[in-house]
């Protein structure tokens, strides 16, 4: 009797050692091979299955008027391009075709954009400059904006504007801030009497006083 209590004892702790030994190895394992492990306090977390990877909920995206790279005003698909002005789109185009005969591309960083992006780029532009004053000078509100209404886009690369600048007025197409040489719109009395003077920023535009 006085040596079978321990050995009982003995035998009941084996598994146990065993079974946290296997838990290490599994985990480790697990770890390796990039798995998230599930524990008391993820348990309850969502899984990759549940969130597909790249997914970031309530970002906004192209049908918010993000731009991908490379897009260029004959991508009908982006909504960026596709919800502009008909034509404001019409002019970029046959620019945009004659300017290729000049080895000139038109590229589109901004376009269209929902209320939800506008106001996005607001509250951006007010945490970097500090104020809403300050910001004004490059972003529009949601209420004023000509991106919102499809009246406006930004095209890229400087050869792009710098072709504009020279040629956009018989089209239509004028630059219409002196801080923002991306800055196009339509003003179809252009192509007869030229572009009007340029304000120097948004804050000078009367449409910006709503």
């Amino acid at each position: 009797m006085t040596y079978s209590e321990p050995t009982r004892t003995t035998t009941r702790r084996i598994p146990r050692i065993l079974v946290a030994g296997l838990l290490v190895v599994v985990a480790a394992n697990a770890a390796a091979l990039g798995y998230p492990l599930l524990t008391s306090s993820s348990s309850t977390a969502a899984s990759p299955i549940d969130v597909p990877r790249g997914e970031h909920r309530g970002a906004l995206g192209e049908a918010d008027g993000v731009v991908p790279d490379g897009t260029t005003v004959f991508d009908y698909e982006i909504p960026a391009v596709a919800n502009l002005d008909p034509d404001l789109l019409g002019a970029l185009r046959q620019a945009a075709t004659d300017a290729a005969d000049d080895g000139v591309q038109f590229f589109v960083t901004s376009g269209w954009r929902s209320s939800e992006y506008q106001n996005q780029l607001l509250g951006e532009a007010i945490s970097e400059y500090g104020s809403e004053e300050e910001a004004a000078q490059w972003v529009a509100s949601a209420d004023t904006s000509p991106h919102v209404s499809g009246d406006a886009i930004d095209i890229g690369h400087f050869d792009a504007t710098a072709w504009l600048s020279e040629h956009g007025a018989k089209y239509g197409l004028c630059q219409i801030y002196r801080n923002e040489p991306w800055h196009y719109e339509l003003r179809p009395k252009a192509i007869d009497h030229g572009c009007p003077p340029m304000y120097a920023d948004p804050t000078h535009d009367p449409r910006m006083q709503r």
